[in-house]
């Protein structure tokens, strides 16, 4: 089974390590991400691609400081105009355009009986932007949208694991770095050896 790992940042892969797994690398923002997803998935043809990376947490979320989730729904939250009524999402805009207006994209992979907390998120390329909504949405981030959006139009299977490290609060400087990303390297452990004890059924 190839499973190919890839981190936005070379500072969440530091402490990960998988004789039998790929380790790629993405950059930050959802234009980066989507461009190299595409390439990875083109180069490598992986069972299981798996974006691991750090997120915030949003004030109104159970989730803590230290969790780690599979993230089970993706927003690009702050695709839109802003009107005189304030921010408005663009699959809320009634403009005479003909266009995708999908909201969300949902992972279609996730364990029956997953091995973390099913989380829901944003993505933003503006971090804690306080104009987008956080109703029904745990967590932040700025490329799981993108990934999501190019591995389901490529028909790849894919998850992505999240560690939380920070409460999404502008001003708010108690970010967990290294907790948070160790998290992530054992629950990406644990994850990697959960797919390869399950049947190749691709």
């Amino acid at each position: 089974m190839k499973i190919v790992v890839v981190f936005p940042t070379l500072t969440e892969a530091q402490f990960f390590s998988h004789p039998e797994v790929i380790v790629e690398f993405c950059g930050v923002g959802l234009s980066s991400a989507a461009y190299r997803t595409s390439q990875i998935i083109a180069q490598h043809r992986p069972d299981w691609l798996i974006m691991a990376g750090i997120a915030g947490v949003y004030p109104g979320s159970s989730l803590q400081i230290g969790e780690v989730v599979l993230v089970g729904r993706e927003r690009e939250a702050d695709l839109g105009f802003f009107t005189p009524q304030g921010f408005t999402h663009l699959a809320d805009l009634a403009l005479e355009m003909d266009f995708d207006r999908q909201r969300d994209w949902h992972c279609p992979y996730i364990p029956a009986h997953p091995p973390f907390a099913v989380a829901r998120s944003n993505s933003l390329n503006a971090a804690m932007a306080p104009f987008v909504s956080q109703q029904d949405v745990d967590i932040e981030n700025m490329e799981g949208a993108a990934f999501f959006r190019v591995c389901l139009a490529e028909q790849q299977r894919f998850l992505q694991l999240r560690a939380i490290s920070n409460v999404v609060r502008v001003g708010d400087d108690e970010w967990d770095f290294t907790g948070s990303i160790r998290q992530l390297t054992q629950a990406l452990t644990q994850m990697i050896q959960h797919l390869a004890a399950q049947p190749d059924v691709r």
